[in-house]
């Protein structure tokens, strides 16, 4: 395994303030602070709105995995030693709420900046698209890997949403707020055929109604592990790290972990790459998301009182030291457990009022799914 601080290739740029300020019953009815001046004044990195920094890989051109050259910045190897008590019951925000199409929330994630929730779910079937000569099916959408990306309001109502054509599953994502028009968005992209997830890692920015698909010049495609499969990818804008989910031949899952400026800039030069754990136990693997020097990530599968999964399911967290790959804590959650049907979908951590982990679940019957979201504080 690589540990984290084998290389240096960091850059030392100043963390972004997070600013939606949601706590406990009162999160959606939450003043936000003003920006700070020097927050105001801070330009997005090459690449943030979309589009590549000059002479870097280009947008809709993929990357081919190989690190730029050039001695890598110095920096920290890691920072933020603050971490999430995985073992407590989560506080319930939201509930109840229910996205463009009917099919199950997948995976979440924040802008801060402009208090909005963005979601991901496979397109539902009987949908026929711009640009499509037919509908298709909801089993086909999701072999094809067609995503419908919510954007919604911080009490959890859809105001927004486009659409992804081919491009994964949709089990975590990124949200950078510091794009020039709005809010920048990192999933997976270019899906397999085979199984629907992606095989690379893009960013496009947030454009209400499109369709966007594969060599359209606002998504900026990534390759860091050309020949892999599932690819996902989260974010972590205040340490300024990036990490992937991949697949690959012999192994059931593994995490590598990038600086999020070199990213950006098609340098891919991993601070750690280790073994995904948990994925012995045959249980899907439901989100990810990290937060200074601690991964997170949730597994499980479906749970109704007729089903095979005693005791409330077998929905599981767990948080894993980024400098080894070791996990720190594992503990099957309980959180949520009256919803029925009750299914782990996502991860993302809010950072503002003090950061807190948020769990995403979708219940509901067939045809009318609708989601939930849980947080808990960090450990004290």
């Amino acid at each position: 395994m690589r540990r984290l601080g084998d290389s240096q290739n960091t850059v030392g740029r100043p963390s972004r303030r997070s600013v939606l300020g949601l706590t406990g019953a009162a999160l959606a009815a939450a003043t936000l602070p003003a920006p700070s001046a020097a927050a105001a004044a801070r330009r997005p990195a090459p690449g943030q709105d979309g589009k590549p920094a000059a002479g870097k890989p280009g947008a809709g051109k993929p990357t081919d995995g190989k690190p730029a050259t050039g001695k890598p910045a110095a920096g920290k190897a890691a920072a933020g030693k603050v971490r999430f008590d995985v073992s407590r019951q989560g506080t319930r925000w939201l509930n109840g709420r229910k996205l463009h199409h009917t099919t199950v929330m997948q995976s979440f994630g924040f802008d801060e900046r402009r208090r909005h929730i963005y979601a991901l779910q496979v397109v539902a079937g009987g949908v026929q698209l711009p640009g499509e000569s037919r509908a298709y099916t909801h089993g086909e959408r999701a072999k094809a890997g067609d995503l419908c990306l919510n954007k919604l309001t911080s009490d959890g109502t859809v105001i927004g949403h486009m659409y992804l054509k081919g491009f994964g599953h949709g089990t975590a994502m990124g949200v950078d707020p510091d794009g020039p028009s709005g809010a920048v968005l990192w999933t997976e992209c270019d899906a397999n055929p085979k199984s629907g997830y992606g095989r690379a890692i893009g960013r496009f920015p947030y454009v209400e109604g499109l369709v966007l698909r594969g060599g359209d010049p606002r998504l900026t495609v990534y390759r860091p592990l050309p020949g892999s499969t599932s690819n996902t990818a989260a974010i972590d804008l205040q340490h300024r790290r990036i990490m992937v989910r991949y697949g690959k031949p012999g192994s059931l899952g593994r995490f590598a972990l990038y600086d999020l400026d070199a990213f950006a800039r098609g340098r891919f030069e991993p601070l750690t790459d280790f073994e995904q754990p948990g994925m012995d136990l045959g249980l899907p693997f439901q989100g990810m998301t990290l937060h200074g020097a601690y991964a997170y990530q949730m597994i499980g599968s479906s749970y109704d009182p007729d089903s095979s999964t005693p005791e409330r399911g077998n929905a599981r967290l767990y948080c894993i030291d980024l400098h080894t790959g070791k996990v720190v804590q594992e503990q099957k959650s309980q959180t949520g457990n009256a919803l029925q049907p009750r299914e782990p979908e996502g991860l993302a951590v809010l950072r503002t009022s003090g950061p807190k982990l948020c769990m995403g679940f979708a219940s509901g019957p067939v045809g009318g799914r609708t989601f939930a979201i849980y947080y808990v504080p960090p450990k004290r």
